[in-house]
């Protein structure tokens, strides 16, 4: 099942596995994956004298991970391939105290605190580029910490399970038989949903002060450029940042970052923490700064969890976020009919009728793609024209299942109390109030700048943005901003790019002046 280009990487991969590992696997005789699975697992184990496989009789489908002969809280209820099979080779390493994805200590030391069991649950679409983020951060904090467990499963093989849980996003994640996670999520956030419901053992985190000569906050294009070229001027400096890529993961081609004709958001993700690894830099992903402290020339920022950072120089480049509709019954409905990835989630929408918000590149790309999926894709636009590029404009017009309504005003989203049952509009022109049948709502009306707690320290515009000059200061000496946080027109990667390199030498020329 496995090409032998691949095997070969497998042996090289986990030549440094230490402990014994066997992929226990229960299966129905009859189950229409079953040779699939077997097929897959039996190349896997086939590829280290370190694994093996054990296979039983079972109702359905599934399989654990154990190691030494003993369970390691990892479970997959499904056939691992497509974006999850890299989900199976890091549970194994994972397991095995390796794998690039492992958080710095601190974070580690959080997991590890967190009171238990926790029985965690995720559903996934094969399909879904978002799943395996999710998927790979639970599977590392259950063999982390031995409360947790964690099992990954296949929707469209538990297809009855989804219709009783009423899912209708990607990945969804289930505590304990809760529901607490629906989309797109990082190890910091999953973290921080786990501290909130199950707590932690008092007096085990040990909270540091670090301080550096620059400090980045955000991973993105913006601030992997800062950070890279104040690393290149010999200067101490850490990232912090919920991931690196940033909003960038969450693009799935890239065709303008010129002299790469062709990459995806992840690939681009990747090299750019390659790029940041070549450098002395701390990495420090899965936190948000909630505070900001000035004192003299030194910034101060602060975390929920008490960790403190400090330094005279901070570049802000936390990029922006998807925004909302904030409208009635959007936030009721999310992973329930509304959802903001039409990559993970419109496979639930196959032969639905559903609606697009927004005719800028992201609504008007959204709707080709859901066109190919659904019966009829509804666009709602609340300007008088469509924002798009022309030649999408002219894509979307050759297709016969999608209609297009300017002038459009969301005021509700409807449901039945389970999923979306219709979304009510207001025509402007005619001030006509309609409600349209539908079964999902995908949102894709624009970003919103990640200012947060530097609203009350910078100056900001109407809409949030970070106030800079062409150098990127703000108006505190010592705080700059880079990238679609800021002021700067044109939210573009390789912009990004350039504007975090530009804070990045303000702030070094500031600090030669003795202004830092």
């Amino acid at each position: 099942m496995l090409d032998t280009s691949l095997k070969d990487q497998l042996k090289n991969i986990f030549a440094v596995l230490e402990a014994q590992y066997t992929l226990d696997i229960a299966v129905a005789p009859q189950h229409e994956s079953r040779q699939e699975l077997t097929e897959m697992l039996a190349d896997v184990a086939e590829c280290s004298d370190k694994i093996s496989c054990r296979i039983k009789e079972g109702k359905e489908l599934e399989f654990s991970l154990l190691k030494n002969g003993e369970p390691t809280g990892i479970k997959f209820r499904g056939v691992p391939n497509g974006h999850e099979f890299t989900s199976l080779l890091l549970a194994i390493m994972n397991a095995d105290g390796k794998g690039k994805n492992f958080p710095d200590e601190t974070i580690c030391n959080r997991v590890k605190a967190l009171k238990g069991p926790i029985h965690l649950t995720t559903y996934v679409s094969l399909t879904c580029t978002n799943c395996p983020d999710v998927v790979q951060a639970l599977n590392a904090m259950a063999t982390l910490n031995p409360q947790i467990h964690h099992e990954m499963v296949d929707g469209a093989i538990y297809q009855d399970e989804v219709e009783k849980l009423k899912i209708q996003g990607v990945p969804s994640v289930f505590a304990d038989g809760k529901l607490i996670h629906v989309g797109r999520g990082e190890f910091g956030e999953l973290l921080n949903k786990l501290e909130a419901q199950y707590g932690i053992e008092e007096n085990t985190l040990e909270v540091k002060e670090k301080s550096y000569d620059v400090i980045v906050l955000g991973g993105g294009p913006a601030g992997s450029a800062a950070a890279i070229y104040s690393a290149r001027k010999g200067l101490n400096v850490a990232v912090i940042a919920e991931r690196i890529g940033g909003q960038v993961k969450e693009t799935v081609g890239i065709e303008n970052l010129i002299s790469v004709p062709e990459t995806t958001g992840n690939q681009l993700a990747d090299n750019l923490r390659t790029h940041l690894q070549c450098y002395p830099i701390d990495l420090l992903e899965h936190r948000q700064i909630e505070k900001i402290a000035l004192e003299d020339k030194q910034k101060i920022l602060s975390t929920a969890t008490g960790e403190k950072f400090s330094a005279p120089a901070v570049i802000v480049a936390t990029g922006a976020s998807w925004r909302k509709l904030n409208v009635s019954g959007e936030a009721e409905y999310i992973g329930r009919g509304v959802a903001f990835c039409p990559h993970c989630d419109g496979p639930f929408y196959k032969g639905k009728h559903v609606a697009v918000v927004g005719g800028g590149n992201s609504g008007i790309e959204a709707a080709i793609d859901l066109a190919g999926i659904c019966s009829k894709v509804t666009v709602l636009e609340f300007l008088d024209n469509l924002k798009a590029d022309q030649v999408l404009q002219e894509k979307l017009k050759s297709l016969p299942n999608v209609e297009v309504f300017v002038n459009s005003q969301t005021l509700e989203v409807i449901g039945n109390g389970d999923k979306v049952t219709g979304i009510r509009v207001k025509d402007q022109t005619t001030e006509e109030v309609r409600t349209i049948e539908l079964d999902g709502i995908f949102v894709q009306i624009g970003l919103m700048p990640n200012s947060g707690v530097f609203r009350e320290v910078v100056d900001t515009n109407r809409m949030g943005e970070i106030a800079i000059d062409t150098y990127c200061r703000t108006n505190i000496p010592g705080i700059y901003a880079a990238g679609d946080v800021s002021t700067v027109p044109y939210k573009q990667i390789i912009i990004a790019m350039g504007e975090g390199a530009k804070a990045a030498l303000s702030a070094f020329e500031d600090r030669m002046r003795g202004v830092i």
